[in-house]
């Protein structure tokens, strides 16, 4: 019997597709699919748009990541921190619900969508290790905090404004006695609810007999639960009238109206740079997520794949009506964890959602707005990182200043500020580690061909010998500190004549550092000591042997430390 070969333009995964993978697909169809309905109606909320863009975002992008993503189980779709990123991007430039706020979100995803599907036919996945973990770690964790207190208002049931954290929190405790008690019971026990599934449901589930992997699976659609559970019990009570809870009210049923919303010159300058920090962070995430997800099954992801597929996804958003649109954590580890073997698993969830959107939405008209504020808070405090702070705290201070600074500058400054801290953080404390180069003087262990240390192993060295290994490449930043350290070893030794720089940790030379060495080995040699070079490497060696320092160190330069140490010191010997 033979098969009949699929279309060359169809992906990898379609091609290879076989049988025996289908169940697993449906069943993570069917459960992320759970999942995804009440956190795309809460993340649509939380960006400030109608309930249905987060819906209308849930199943093009979906698809369109399935035919061009590299990750055979990230699931793509609205996320809590880039709804956040999105609302705090707009919120300056419409008014939130207006035509013209729900206009630029979509202009914002198909800008978005452009740059992404640019960066990638480019080349440009390296862009994803561009933010370190720790400041991924502190912008996430910032924007948790600032998500969860943004959703205190719809939790308590009261109108709240601010321009930022403070005046929020001001405003939020003046307008505390008018809390609708009614609203803060519905929303504080769903969010009780939440928190118990999340910590205990699983244990629960376990003892009464159900297998630890469903029992786990189960756990996840808690939200689900809670709203289903919780707009019946508004229905059928008629709290929204009876004491003014606030509802969804109308979801418009029917798919969505494909057409691409162009944005004019005006609305391009207003919205590049966050299309650009969303790109960015929703890409990082994505990648990330896809990494740790595709190593436990030795799959790999391909990061260029992945810009070109995520900006498909947002480019079908804008298409679609809906609004920026990334790969989300929560969703992804649940599309695994129920057996998801290629991105068959995300199209079967989106044509769900496709079925709700067209069937189904008049169910939502009665979901309490505290219901879903519950679902968007016990979503993102799992979010928040302490122990990536401790951790960086006790390792390396630099990296956990790097963690609060854009914590602290995502919650205090906004979104768009504390990205921006973060990145120059980064780049920052790049340069300042490299601007400061561990440098080691070495010697030889006894009766090997070991160089090490003076300062950490019992070595011997050569008298009038200086080998200075330098753990860094030569550059700007570091070039006068090299210098420096080689003239103060020079100076407090007088019977220095031979200084030998090992440079088996440089991979890179830039001019500046050409410079500094061409003027060191003049220095020297005005005091009749002589430089010599051990140890470059293969790339370094064809460039520096074309320039005037490389001509005059052609005999100077030795394939290894120990090479150098036999030869400076018969030659010693010798004199």
């Amino acid at each position: 019997m033979t098969h009949r070969k699929l279309p060359d333009f169809l992906p990898d995964w379609m091609s290879a597709y076989k049988r025996n993978l289908f169940s697993g697909d449906l069943i993570a169809g069917l459960i992320v699919t759970v999942m995804l309905i009440p956190q795309s109606l809460a993340y649509a909320m939380l960006a400030g748009l109608p309930p249905e863009m987060g819906l209308y975002a849930s199943i093009l992008p979906i698809i369109a990541y399935a035919l061009l993503g590299s990750s055979m189980t990230l699931a793509t779709g609205p996320v809590a921190v880039v709804s956040l990123m999105t609302a705090s991007a707009l919120a300056p430039l419409a008014q939130q619900g207006s035509v013209q706020y729900v206009e630029l979100a979509t202009q914002m995803a198909l800008i978005s969508g452009v740059m992404l599907l640019v960066f990638g036919l480019l080349r440009l996945g390296f862009l994803a290790h561009l933010l370190s973990h720790p400041v991924i770690s502190g912008f996430i964790s910032g924007s948790a905090i600032l998500i969860s207190i943004g959703q205190l208002k719809h939790l308590l049931g009261i109108q709240v404004s601010g321009n930022n954290i403070i005046s929020t929190l001001i405003d939020l405790a003046r307008h505390l006695p008018q809390t609708n008690l009614a609203t803060l019971l519905i929303g504080s026990s769903c969010l009780l609810f939440l928190w118990w599934s999340r910590r205990y449901l699983s244990t629960f589930l376990e003892k009464a007999g159900v297998s630890s992997k469903l029992a786990g699976m189960l756990s996840k659609l808690a939200p689900m639960i809670s709203v289903i559970g919780f707009t019946s019990i508004v229905y059928l009570f008629q709290l929204d009238e009876r004491y003014g809870i606030s509802i969804a009210g109308h979801v418009p049923q029917g798919l969505p109206t494909l057409s691409l919303n162009l944005p004019g010159l005006d609305a391009i300058s207003a919205l590049w740079l966050p299309a650009l920090l969303v790109s960015l962070v929703g890409f990082v995430e994505s990648v990330s997520v896809a990494q740790s997800l595709a190593l436990k099954r030795k799959q790999r992801i391909k990061p260029n794949r992945e810009l070109i597929g995520l900006g498909a996804a947002n480019i079908a958003s804008a298409f679609s009506g809906g609004y920026p649109v990334t790969g989300g954590f929560a969703r992804s580890v649940v599309n695994f964890s129920a057996g998801a073997n290629t991105p068959l698993a995300g199209i079967i969830s989106a044509l769900l959602m496709a079925v709700v959107i067209a069937f189904f939405t008049k169910l939502f008209y009665f979901l309490p707005q505290a219901v879903l504020a519950a679902t968007i808070i016990s979503a993102v405090t799992a979010l928040i990182d302490w122990h990536s702070l401790k951790t960086a705290w006790q390792y390396d201070r630099a990296d956990a200043f790097s963690l609060l600074t854009t914590l602290l500058g995502v919650v205090l400054l906004g979104v768009e500020a504390g990205i921006l801290l973060g990145i120059a953080l980064s780049l920052a404390v790049l340069v300042w580690r490299s601007s400061r180069p561990h440098m080691a003087v070495l010697g030889r262990v006894p009766n090997t061909e070991h160089y090490r240390n003076v300062q950490r192993h019992e070595v011997q060295t050569v008298p009038g010998l200086v080998a200075l290994r330098v753990d860094e490449s030569l550059f700007f930043a570091n070039a006068a500190v090299v210098e420096q350290k080689v003239m103060g070893l020079v100076n407090a030794d007088p019977d220095v004549k031979n200084v030998l720089l090992v440079c088996s940790a440089v991979n890179q030379i830039d001019a500046t550092a050409l410079e500094m060495l061409d003027q060191l080995e003049k220095s020297l040699s005005t005091r009749d000591i002589q430089l010599y070079f051990a140890e470059i490497k293969g790339p370094i060696m064809d460039r520096l042997k074309n320039t005037p320092l490389g001509k005059r160190m052609k005999s100077k330069i030795f394939l290894s430390v120990h090479a150098a140490f036999l030869h400076l010191k018969k030659d010693q010997e010798l004199h």
